[in-house]
């Protein structure tokens, strides 16, 4: 990916969803030729020369101040999330080695997989990383969503799965909002880490698998799918509607808890019940490879 060019669009793309009235800027009537604000707005909303800013767009100003990207992330009106990836867009790379080291499996600490286990009768959970990779997953997410388990390992991963597993569009009801936000997610990622070997192949495979991908990723949305709500239709139980949070792990920094819940005393929660109750293990205390538990561990295969 190519970071100058990117940066571009992405700016590009913000300036075209602001109208003028929005953003203050008076409007002398008559056809405009592009939608949203033009480059000289946007240059005179952040305190800049038209110039300045549409170098800036054509990736022609490799080092820029923290206090000119301020003013173009307010002129822009970006939310906190946009203009951290304002920055990390605008931000020199310096070239790594020539050759990478081979990536590391994520390994779950037996803590984490503890606080899976006690959660393994009440909510689904699963560790994901920043490319929303399984690391690992209670027995009731399991059931929820798909056996990550018996997936190959490169496919261990939650976006592939909603993006290009047939069951995905059957269990989630609301599939295309769901399938963007995902790609949102990893629009997020890709501008953190451009260079990013896996992540980059993920993206080309899902350009080349998923028909609406191009619409999607080239609207430059970014989401950390921090929290929301789905909507699920599952194959035994039926229909419910779950809330999702995501808790960090300050001591991993690259792994967060995926929980998910339903209202206490709503048709959902009698439903997520029935859940853990048709798929728990005949024997939870021999069935963990721990023997305190069912949280699943996923290594690599």
């Amino acid at each position: 990916m190519k970071q100058n060019g990117e940066l571009g669009d992405f700016l590009r793309s913000r300036r075209a969803r602001l109208h003028p009235e929005d953003a203050g800027v008076g409007f002398s009537g008559g056809a405009r030729r592009v939608p949203g604000l033009r480059r000289e707005e946007v240059a005179h909303l952040a305190g800049v020369s038209t110039d300045y800013y549409a170098r800036l767009e054509q990736g022609r100003h490799p080092h820029v101040s923290e206090t000119v990207l301020g003013a173009v992330a307010r002129a822009l009106r970006l939310d906190d999330l946009e203009r951290g990836y304002l920055f990390e867009l605008a931000r020199p790379k310096t070239p790594g080695p020539g050759r990478r080291r081979p990536a590391r499996v994520p390994r779950v600490r037996p803590a984490v997989h503890g606080m899976l286990d006690v959660l393994n009768n009440v909510s689904p959970a699963l560790v994901i990383n920043q490319h929303t990779d399984v690391l690992a997953g209670n027995h009731l997410a399991h059931a929820l969503i798909t056996d990550f388990d018996t997936l190959p390992y490169r496919e261990r991963n939650l976006a592939r799965f909603v993006l290009l597993h047939p069951a995905a569009r059957d269990l989630y009801m609301d599939w295309d909002k769901v399938a963007e936000t995902f790609v949102a997610s990893l629009r997020l990622a890709a501008g953190r880490q451009p260079d990013d070997p896996r992540l980059n192949e993920l993206v080309g495979e899902l350009s080349i698998k998923v028909p609406q991908f191009h619409t999607w990723w080239a609207s430059h949305r970014v989401d950390q799918c921090a929290h929301g709500t789905q909507r699920l239709r599952h194959p035994v139980v039926g229909e419910l509607t779950l809330s999702y949070e995501t808790l960090a792990l300050p001591a991993d920094p690259d792994q967060i808890i995926c929980l998910y819940t339903a209202e206490p005393g709503s048709a959902s929660a009698e439903t997520l019940r029935l859940l853990a109750s048709w798929s728990a293990p005949a024997d939870a205390e021999a069935s963990s490879p721990s023997g305190h538990g069912t949280a699943r561990r996923n290594t690599a295969s």
